[in-house]
């Protein structure tokens, strides 16, 4: 089972460098890594090119066209979307192995750690962590992976500028229910500590209520910025 990690990046010179140290082990190992660039321009692509041979492809900006870039490009069986800010944790391909060779699932995720000094944060990742159990809805945070035939029958990632990964989580439902593991990934809290993380809370689940009521992404990727 051969896999691709998908890693969009936009303006991420600075954090591309750990995220893409942490992905070196497993591109020794056989693991594909494809940077999919939405036109950075800190140098973000070269400085893949330049870390071990990384696969770079440009694509067109917004987050889920460079992921569905990166997946046509992919060859793997199995498609990893890795934010940049974000780093999987040890033995996470033999994780990712045996959730998807029980046959009951054709996708999943992992658990989120969020760093940083707020304790609000863990609790924050704790709940994203238990609303996904219970609803089968997983975030770009967590690492979502999913086996090219899931992807496929899904449409890939819907063309628009946000909730994305909650749009095609809602897609590969009708195929299965996520495996969840337990082991965590690590992401950065930089956009809970820079905006404040009461008002980011409060501004995610505003968001999500708006969407689930069928405001367009469109309008709410607005709201966002």
């Amino acid at each position: 089972m051969k896999l691709s990690v998908i890693v969009p990046v936009l303006n991420e010179a600075r954090q591309l460098p750990v995220t893409l140290a942490g992905l070196l082990p497993l591109m020794r190992q056989g693991t594909e890594v494809i940077i999919a660039d939405g036109g950075s321009e800190d140098g973000s692509a070269a400085g893949g090119r330049e870390r071990a041979g990384f696969t770079v492809v440009r694509a067109a900006h917004g987050r889920a066209r460079q992921m569905n870039a990166g997946a046509a490009l992919a060859t793997g069986d199995v498609l990893i979307f890795l934010h940049a800010d974000t780093q999987l944790p040890e033995d996470a391909e033999i994780s990712i192995v045996r959730a998807l060779a029980d046959n009951r699932f054709s996708w999943g995720r992992f658990d989120v750690r969020i760093s940083g000094r707020p304790f609000m944060l863990r609790v924050v990742s704790r709940m994203m962590n238990l609303r996904s159990r219970l609803t089968g809805i997983a975030t770009g945070d967590q690492a979502m992976f999913v086996t090219r035939t899931a992807f496929d029958a899904a449409g890939g990632f819907p063309d628009q500028p946000l909730m994305e990964d909650i749009e095609l989580s809602s897609r590969l439902l009708s195929l299965s229910r996520p495996a969840c593991i337990a082991r965590c990934v690590t992401t950065s809290g930089r956009r809970w500590e820079t905006r404040g993380v009461w008002r980011t809370i409060l501004l995610m689940w505003r968001l999500r209520w708006d969407y689930w009521r069928g405001v367009p992404a469109r309008q709410l990727a607005e709201t966002y910025r």
